[in-house]
């Protein structure tokens, strides 16, 4: 889903892609950046690299962040961290995603199963990529397909078409 929004958003304007939209994180950039600092915060916390204060981490300082200005910078950096969590995730077992994961969050630690994490990092992306698809559509361009369960039908009936 992030390839395919980020194509789309790439066919924008920077202007119209930093456009002050109202949206939490303001804009489509913002909201883009928004995602990757997240993600990089949950990764580096599943991997146990979170920072001193035990909040960010890679020099993430805080939600909002812009990482990167420009928009390809910040297209390629997403691709490497889905990347990364792909790896990531590809590695986890039964019995990982049920032990705890602990870290440290502006001074205290906290303890929570992995599962339940990692379903919060998912989750995330999921409400923040509608609310993606919500300031694409209000400036004319459609999203497509991004629920879920058509987007494997409509996989399923190309892989059948293709036999």
């Amino acid at each position: 889903m992030n390839d395919k929004l980020y194509a789309l958003v790439a066919t924008l304007s920077d202007e119209a892609r930093k456009r002050d939209c109202g949206a939490f994180f303001k804009s489509i950039h913002g909201t883009l950046n928004h995602l990757l600092v997240t993600d990089r915060v949950w990764l580096a916390r599943f991997e146990g690299l979170t920072a001193p204060d035990g909040f960010m981490a890679a020099g993430i300082v805080a939600l909002d962040q812009e990482l990167y200005e420009d928009f390809e910078e910040l297209r390629r950096e997403r691709g490497l961290t889905d990347d990364q969590l792909s790896a990531w995730v590809a590695g986890l077992t039964p019995e990982r995603l049920a032990a705890p994961l602990v870290f440290i969050r502006r001074g205290h630690r906290l303890e929570t199963p992995l599962w339940g994490t990692v379903a919060h990092l998912f989750n995330h992306q999921t409400h923040h990529r509608g609310q993606l698809t919500t300031l694409l559509s209000q400036q004319g361009h459609d999203p497509g397909v991004t629920d879920l369960f058509a987007m494997l039908r409509e996989e399923a009936a190309r892989a059948a078409s293709s036999k």
